[in-house]
């Protein structure tokens, strides 16, 4: 298991648009899907990598309590599913269902959208403000897989509350660590 970095993408990029179906209910999600939210988090993630399972449970969390907010949220794996077949979209389908995802779980098969925000490792979080430009890029907290910190969501849930208030996020964050992005062969970015 590789650990690698998030590419902490300048802050103040707008949020590249996107056009994926959510695995469970099937409709076409994109970045109009969440007009007229004071705040926008995209997370990169995936049903196999201990890093995700990790932190799943306050994914789910995260979501319940901010549903009916004004933060939108969407959730893209981009994994390679013919290596890692535990990505499929069936899989993921069943994951968020179990977990009970209140944000739509999307499915990246080109590629193509996990590029262009720079997405690296599983979990990566983008957090947008209302402009949809880059405040928070980094990890959830400071628990991982075997350190024996709990999984609180704090950094990211800071970030949130002082983007749905209007308040400054310190520009010092911390990168998320996880499993690299699956990529398809000849597909790695160049990042």
């Amino acid at each position: 298991m590789a650990l690698t970095p998030s590419t902490m993408l300048a802050l103040g990029t707008v949020a590249p648009d996107f056009s994926l179906p959510d695995v469970v209910s099937g409709e076409t999600i994109s970045l109009a899907s969440m007009a007229g939210k004071k705040a926008l988090l995209v997370m990169f993630i995936c049903q196999h990598c201990p890093y995700v399972k990790h932190v799943k449970e306050q994914l789910a969390t995260l979501g319940k309590d901010y549903q009916g907010s004004e933060l939108g949220i969407v959730a893209i794996s981009a994994n390679d599913v013919a290596s890692y077949p535990a990505d499929a979209p069936e899989q993921l389908k069943e994951m968020a269902i179990a977990l009970g995802f209140t944000f739509p779980f999307c499915y990246d098969e080109t590629q193509e959208v996990a590029k262009a925000y720079t997405a690296a490792c599983t979990p990566d979080f983008f957090l947008f403000d209302g402009e949809r430009k880059l405040v928070y890029r980094g990890q959830l907290d400071d628990s991982r897989p075997g350190n024996g910190l709990p999984v609180t969501g704090r950094d990211l849930r800071q970030a949130i509350e002082a983007t749905l208030t209007g308040q400054p996020i310190s520009p010092d964050q911390k990168p998320s660590i996880g499993c690299n992005i699956k990529w398809k062969p000849g597909n790695e970015p160049g990042y």
